[in-house]
């Protein structure tokens, strides 16, 4: 006698369906708006060099621009991941990217230093919400076998942006001298997308589960059903997923090592977050240790990448062509994306984070010498490994980031991560120059190498969630 017929969950039902044009429509319009915020960030390190020139501002008074930036995405980091848990992925999602979006455009109206550090900063606000909640949205959608990829893929948008950005620097802003304000006023598009993204993604089912709207989560998953059975008429393919040959049963909420286990009581987990819970006792250590690889990757990348076009021209190359190398280096993210979104599932999160940090001292401490001969071989050799290896850790960071916590505390945990990382941001920036002052270009690189060893020692602290369900 056959055993009888245990009714899956939905999340169960999400994870054994294959790869469909919805999962392919969200993960596109979450990147896009991810591309539009690599956009954004990228085209003030290239503002940052051109204002350096023709408003004569030093570079003290510069970092404090970028750095007005990143406060603001501390905060909106914080206070966008505890918004995702109260009132959906999707609708933090949209407002997020209008409200940068705008003032990106508004910056490019800037007539002082000044004025361009208050808008700086609510850019930020908008910036640094989106990032952690387009992750956490995408990570509750993906099929658990191939999670990791699909958010490291997502994260390659930020390479295209970054790119994006490149182009814009090397084109539009060394054209007249005010092409810092073309550049801006192209960093608006944000704001017509944001319509967009409203209109066209999907609300998390984990999250509408965990409110209680039953009815909303249920006609999600029949959409992506339905479009698995479009795809495979015949069900083979999402058979073949189910659980062995035996009776469908529910997933397990949790699995060596996986998220925090579903509480006995579901209500609980529906009410209300809060930061402490953070660090549960089965929290504790995963908290800590994201918490200093978000800290140490932040300063490392925003302290070199941002300052990047600067230092080349610093180095005695014309401004035009300092953005041509960085251009060059940029290109180098893409691969990097495309490797870690392999070796996620081939490896796991830890090892692929880990290895790509240690990949990226090496190439740090590397760049820091090459740019000091002055070799043009050696800068752009260099800062294209730091490139690869740099951007391939920040998709693996991604990826293992939402997977860290449960459902009512995915969004809290991903965006308190982000806003620790972002108060590194916020401070590498301003360490620049007195660095260079005090040792150079190959002592900034050496103190970038030494924090990206220490992201790769936390790093190793990590569970591994490679294939584990989300709750």
């Amino acid at each position: 006698m056959s055993s009888p017929v245990i009714s899956e969950s939905r999340s169960a039902r999400l994870d054994r369906l294959p790869f469909t044009r919805r999962h392919g429509t969200l993960l596109t319009g979450s990147g896009i708006g991810w591309a539009l915020d690599a956009l954004d960030v990228g085209l003030i390190s290239f503002v940052i060099a051109q204002l350096a020139v023709t408003w004569s501002a030093d570079a003290a008074a510069l970092s404090w621009v970028a750095s007005a930036g990143f406060a603001g995405m501390a905060v909106g980091a914080a206070v966008g991941g505890l918004l995702a848990d109260r009132i959906g992925r999707r609708n933090v999602f949209a407002l997020t990217l209008l409200v940068y979006g705008l003032a990106t455009g508004l910056s490019a109206l800037s007539w002082s230093v000044g004025v361009l550090l208050v808008l700086r900063f609510v850019v930020g606000l908008g910036l640094g919400a989106e990032l952690p909640v387009a992750s956490t949205l995408v990570s509750e959608f993906a099929p658990a076998r191939i999670r990791g990829r699909i958010v490291v893929l997502l994260e390659a948008f930020w390479a295209v942006g970054w790119i994006g950005a490149a182009v814009i620097g090397y084109l539009v802003i060394p054209a007249s001298p005010d092409g810092w304000r073309w550049a801006l006023l192209i960093g608006a598009v944000p704001a017509v997308w944001a319509v967009i993204v409203r209109l066209r993604l999907p609300e998390s089912v984990r999250f509408l589960e965990s409110k209680g709207r039953h009815d909303e989560a249920e006609r999600v998953v029949r959409v992506f059903e339905d479009a698995a059975r479009a795809k495979d008429p015949s069900g083979a393919a999402i058979a073949q997923r189910a659980a062995g040959t035996g009776p469908a049963v529910a997933a397990p909420a949790a699995a060596h090592g996986s998220a925090l286990p579903v509480p006995a009581d579901p209500a609980a987990d529906a009410v209300r977050t809060r930061v402490a819970d953070l660090f549960a006792p089965s929290l504790r250590r995963r908290t800590r240790a994201i918490w200093l690889v978000w800290f140490a990757v932040n300063f490392s990348y925003y302290g070199a990448f941002i300052w990047l076009p600067s230092l080349l021209v610093a180095a005695g190359f014309p401004l035009v062509r300092s953005f041509e190398y960085t251009l060059i280096i940029t290109l180098a993210q893409l691969p990097g994306y495309l490797a870690s979104a392999y070796l996620v599932e081939k490896w796991g999160r830890r090892v692929t984070l880990a290895t790509f940090l240690a990949g990226s001292a090496v190439s740090a401490a590397l760049f820091g010498f090459g740019a000091v001969s002055g070799s043009e071989a050696q800068i752009i050799a260099f800062g294209m490994l730091l490139s690869f290896f740099n951007l391939g850790a920040w998709g693996a960071l991604y990826a293992v980031t939402p997977e860290l916590y449960p459902t009512a505390l995915r969004g809290t945990g991903a965006g308190w991560a982000a806003g620790v990382g972002r108060i590194a941001s916020i401070v590498a920036p301003l360490a620049v120059p007195p660095l260079l002052a005090f040792g150079g270009a190959p002592v900034l690189f050496v103190v970038f190498s030494a924090v990206f060893v220490v992201a790769a020692l936390g790093a190793l602290a990590l569970p591994e969630l490679k294939g584990v369900p989300l709750d």
